[in-house]
């Protein structure tokens, strides 16, 4: 049984995609919005909003929200990312209807009363104190900012003390119609659904909001590249080096996926045999890539002691320049059964599922069945993960993020000068 999409007269996406044999559903509403979406003055106000409109909706106080849903054995959720805002709610089978009048009201019928927003400030500012708390979270704060420069996508998305303290009633009342207007969301429904339930669900809950005045897409960001460190005594130093790569939209995606692979994806990884088995330099270090629609990076991710971080830094360079030159047959073979295995291990999860289809639908306005996917991940060839590589190298520029000890810090300028022979 194949997934469906339909749109509604306002615009609003509806994805139907029923898994025969389960006893539960995901609902997963998403807006194709987020903290890139931010001028600086609103800089943490998606996330702000996405806290807010569960401190009371249509008829409900903050408690009947959850009761409701958890009354009937569901399960409620949301997150704020940079390019989305995504709500969900996991159920058993005929929890749809009450779980999407549920996200209705969230997303079109908050309270936003000033008290609760007083409240709810000290608890987005505690969000962002134990976030700056968790090195191993921070680093990769100050990589956004090394990375990407003055764009939206350098500052985290729960924003500053400042902005988040700036924010009021009647000006979350704005944001929330502009990124949560029905041409940017999909509602995307997976498990234990029927196209005809879900549409009549949709049309009741969502088809009635009026059509906004549309907010530009987001330019896509220029990689600035620079060093970020800062020194803080902390029994291991955190290293986070990125590369301007990608965007999930270009012809690359896939030869980036499977570069990240290679490099670091996993135990055979070459930087885990090298760094950590062989020499012992690391305990935690990975690649991965970090993609929006029209940019994105490749990154390396260590965790290591002080004294460590420079080799790391260098073996990092060295591991990278290597894969860039040449690809071997059998780690190309193993990154496409990784990959494959990732996305039909998440599509036996319903809510993966349904956030999949959803943000395939923001991307492309159409669904991609697995096997297309499968397919363009098999046919990714050496050339192009060649080509892949000779695009980071000749960039000739990267990020660097250090947090520790002060001997640390000078990691970054030694994994710009093993790659570029500068720094």
């Amino acid at each position: 049984m194949s997934a469906t999409l339909t749109t509604l007269s306002n615009g609003v996406r509806v994805v139907c995609d029923p898994m025969p044999g389960l006893e539960t559903l995901a609902l997963s509403v998403v807006a194709g919005r987020g903290a890139a979406d931010e001028d600086l003055a609103r800089s943490g106000w998606s996330h702000l909003l996405e806290h807010m409109v569960f401190k009371g909706a249509g008829a409900r106080s903050s408690r009947d929200i959850v009761e409701v849903i958890e009354s009937q054995g569901g399960q409620l959720n949301a997150a704020t990312g940079y390019e989305r805002t995504s709500f969900q709610v996991r159920a058993l089978k005929g929890g749809l209807d009450l779980g999407m009048d549920v996200i209705a009201d969230l997303l079109l019928r908050p309270t936003l009363d000033a008290a609760d927003l007083t409240r709810e400030k000290q608890v987005v500012l505690q969000e962002i104190a134990e976030a700056a708390d968790a090195p191993d979270d921070y680093v990769f704060d100050l990589i956004q900012r090394a990375a990407w420069g003055e764009h939206p996508v350098a500052r985290p998305i729960l924003g500053s003390v400042e902005t988040v303290n700036a924010a009021t009633p009647a000006g979350l009342s704005d944001w929330r119609a502009a990124i949560y207007a029905p041409d940017r969301l999909v509602i995307s429904a997976t498990g234990a659904v029927s196209e005809g339930e879900l549409l009549a669900a949709a049309e009741r809950a969502f088809g009635g909001a009026p059509a906004r005045a549309v907010i530009p897409e987001p330019q896509a960001a220029p990689f600035v590249g620079g060093h970020e460190g800062e020194v803080r005594k902390l029994e291991q130093s955190h290293l986070v080096f990125m590369l301007p790569a990608c965007g999930a939209r270009e012809r690359d995606y896939f030869a980036l996926r499977i570069f990240a692979e290679c490099l670091g994806g996993g135990m055979s990884s070459r930087l885990f045999q090298e760094a950590r088995e062989k020499r012992g330099l690391a305990y935690n270090i990975d690649a991965y890539s970090d993609t929006y629609a029209d940019h994105g990076a490749l990154g390396i991710y260590a965790g290591c002691a002080a004294g460590n971080a420079v080799e790391t830094a260098k073996v990092c360079a060295e591991q990278l320049v290597a894969l860039a030159r040449k690809i071997e047959p059998a780690e190309l073979a193993r990154a496409k059964a990784q990959l494959k295995a990732h996305m039909f291990m998440a599509r036996e999860q319903p809510l993966s599922r349904a956030e999949q289809a959803a943000g395939q639908v923001l991307l492309f306005d159409r669904l991609y069945p697995p096997a297309e996917l499968a397919a363009e991940v098999e046919a990714v060839t050496p050339a192009e993960v060649a080509r892949l590589g000779q695009r980071l190298l000749d960039s000739r520029r990267c990020a660097t993020a250090i947090l520790g000890a002060k001997s640390a810090l000078k990691a970054g300028a030694a994994f710009e000068k093993a790659l570029f022979g500068v720094g």
